[in-house]
Formats: structure tokens, sequence, C-alpha cells
């Protein structure tokens, strides 16, 4: 109910924002958070302007999922939670996006309700400059056709798959219901610099590798030292009907009391309370306290180093994206680094007038050296479809298999799996 409510005034805010702005909802240089916004990916670069004054675009967007899953260990493994057929909660975010000056935009979301946090939670948010006639009229203008520079506490740019995930809401973008197994996705305080030419695309930015901030000397353990991000690739409409991008993304952490890249995610996984046992730390497990079900964080919790390499391919209605990352890391405790390599690919084919049908499969694997001691592999695979009912509606629907090899019998995933269906709602403007 209060999600309802909390949905009801952001449609309430909507629909008086449309009746002041009924003409026009774009803004500059930015990626569309409906259907429009697929397969964008870097917000797009356009050194037109069409800035006038001070203007406010109040967003959001809405996810329901009806989960028929079920999950099994082998004989003698923990114990797991009894799971059944029906609605989880549902979630909600309201993103407000300012153009505040020309080339100038402000981009805030907030979780009003999630899988982890229930009351309203601040995801983060950015300045993104295109532009820099507020500094002087002409300033620098050679140079910025080709710059853009991001500033905040935000999600931070590091591989493409983050650019389909779901994040809390805003599901519209991702063409199956969960994310990736190994989810690289965190939101920390940070600055981006990038320039594109010709399709051309490079980015170096660095963050504070910090998911909660505060001023406090960590005098004990040790202040985290900044953490570096860096992409390269090459993004181009060959012809009418042929898209080719070729990403390369690096993101390292020399030292940190704790890392965020596979743990940043405060809304929660889909799949919820899968493979979760009837106790987390303690206590009964609920869907907040056990909220990244589904998912395996390798655990390189100090030291981590992450490289993850993304083609992209459409012809006509035909979609591959793919993915490789090779990450390695440590705990302080730890001797060595330990690895972990996950593979992703999808295919896809969308159809109908203006492809507002589609349907297509994901492969999804993870191979690591646990913290544990032994070497584990995860194995997902996808099949499902979708239906843009307007272009601010998706339905969905998937059915998902994942299986667990390698973990010591006492783990809850030792001979592991779950498999089942799930539909799923989104609603994005």
């Amino acid at each position: 109910m209060r999600t309802f409510i909390k949905f009801t005034v952001v449609i309430a805010a909507l629909g008086l924002t449309t009746a002041m702005e009924a003409q026009n909802r774009d803004l500059d240089n930015y990626r569309q958070p409906d259907k429009r916004g697929i397969n964008v990916f870097e917000s797009p670069k356009d050194t037109a302007s069409t800035f006038n004054g001070v203007k406010v675009r109040i967003g959001g967007a809405s996810t329901l999922q009806y989960q028929a899953i079920d999950h099994e260990n082998a004989t003698g493994a923990a114990a797991l939670i009894p799971i059944t057929n029906n609605f989880n909660l549902a979630t909600a975010n309201l993103d407000l996006d300012v153009a505040i000056a020309k080339g100038v935009r402000m981009h805030l979301r907030t979780y009003l309700s999630s899988r982890h946090h229930n009351e309203t939670y601040v995801k983060g948010g950015y300045f993104q400059i295109d532009n820099l006639d507020f500094i002087k009229e002409g300033f620098a203008s050679d140079l910025m056709k080709n710059v853009t520079i991001k500033v905040g506490h935000m999600e931070i740019n590091y591989g493409d798959a983050h650019f389909r995930r779901s994040d809390n809401a805003q599901a519209i973008f991702n063409p199956f219901v969960g994310n990736y197994i190994m989810d690289s996705f965190t939101t920390e305080v940070g600055g981006e610099v990038y320039y594109r030419k010709g399709g051309f695309l490079a980015m170096l930015g660095a963050t504070n590798t910090k998911l909660n901030q505060d001023v406090k000397d960590n005098v004990a353990g040790g202040n985290a030292s900044p953490s570096i991000v860096a992409k390269l690739g090459f993004d181009k409409q060959i012809n009418p009907d042929l898209r080719v991008r070729i990403t390369g993304s690096l993101y390292n952490t020399a030292w940190a009391t704790r890392t965020y890249l596979y743990a940043g995610d405060r809304a929660g996984a889909r799949y919820y309370f899968v493979m979760a046992e009837p106790l987390t730390n303690g206590a009964a497990t609920t869907g907040a306290n056990n909220f990244t079900t589904g998912r395996y964080n390798p655990g390189f919790d100090n030291k981590l180093t992450a490289i993850m390499f993304n083609p992209f391919v459409k012809f006509k209605g035909l979609e591959f994206f793919g993915m490789v990352e090779l990450t390695n890391g440590k705990k302080l405790a730890e001797t060595d680094r330990r690895k972990a390599t996950q593979l992703g690919a999808e295919l896809l084919y969308r159809f109908g007038k203006t492809e507002n049908f589609y349907f297509g499969g994901r492969y999804n694997s993870v191979s690591a050296e646990d913290a544990t001691g032994v070497d584990v592999d995860i194995t997902r695979f996808n099949i499902g479809g979708g239906w843009f009912m307007t272009k601010n509606i998706l339905a969905k629907v998937e059915y998902v298999t994942q299986k667990y090899d390698g973990f010591t019998t006492t783990s809850p995933f030792n001979g592991g799996k779950f498999n089942g269906f799930v539909a799923e709602a989104v609603i994005s403007f």
C-alpha cells in the first residue's frame, strides 16, 4: 500500500508537470527513460542546444513481478527456505532531471520502494556538462564539441552491461528480468571525462571508492585509495541496418576497507529468496536482509582489478550483446589474489512495426576461485520475450534456470539449482 501511495504521488506530479510542459519533455544530451532509450549507452552528445531557461523534468518507474520458481540443493546441504508462486514487492523510482544552463544538466534518482530499502532511499545523482558557456560565451567551444564531463555520487561507467541492467524499478532497458550473476554496479563519488569523435570513445575517471560517504579518518584500517575507471570503445551506425559497438573497460582499487563493484546495488536482486536459508545472520530471512539472492559476489573486499569487454551488434531486428569479464582481488587476510571470470551472451530478435516485440535468450556463467578455497561454477540460461504496449509500458516473461557446481557440502549452494517462470510489468516515463 505504501508503494501504491508513493507511486500515486509520482503520477500526480507527472500529471501536473505534463500539464505545464505538455509540449516537450525532452532534454539535451539525455537518454530517454522509455523505449527510445533502448540500446543507448552513454548519454548522446549533441552540440545543438534547446535551452531557454531552467527546465525540470519529473519522471519515474514502477515494476511488478509474478514469480513461479522452484529451488533445491543436494541431500545433506543446508536447508533452503520454502518458496511458492506469487507476486514480489512492487518497486518504484522517482527521477528528477533538470536543465540548469546551456549544456548543463542534473540527474537525481530516488528509490521510493525497493527490495532492500523498503523506505525511500536516494541512489545518487550527478551533473553532466557538455558546454562551458556558463563560464564565458564560446569558452573552449571547439573542445567541448567532443567532451562531456560528469561529476557526482553516481553510477560509474564500468562496462556496458550496467546500461542494460534493471535499476530497481527502471527495468525497461533490460530484455530479461534478472541482472547478471556478478552484477558489476556501484555508486561512488567521482568524476568522468569523455572524449567522443567519429564513433570513437575514450573515458577516464576516478572515484573515492566509497558507497556510503563520511569524513571519519579510519586510523585503524586506513583510508581507501582512489579507484580508477576507464573505457575505450568504438560505436557507429555503419548504415541504416547495421550498428557496431565494442568497448573495453577497467576498474581498479589498489586498497579499500571494502570494495563495492559486486556489492553496490542498494535496491536488490530479482529471483526473490532463491537458494536462501531460513535464517540470515541469526534472524528470519526477509527480502530485505537477504537481498542479493541469485547473484554471486567473489568477495574481493580489499583489493580489486576488473576488466570487461562488451561487443554489441544490431542488424535490422537481430541484436547481439556479449560480455567477457576478467576480475581478480583479495581480502586483506588472504595471501594471494583470487580470480573470477564472467561470460555473457544475449541474442534477441526485435520485430513489429516499431520493433515493439522481441524474443531471445541469454547465457551467463561465472567461474571463480571462491573464498572458501574451492573452485566454483554458476551457469544461468534465460529464454523470454517482451511486448512494448506503448513506448512507456513493457510486459515481459522469461524462463530462467541456474545451476551451482563445486560449492562445499556446508554451503546452501551445494548441488543447488533453481528454475521457473517470471513475468514482469514495467512502466517508465
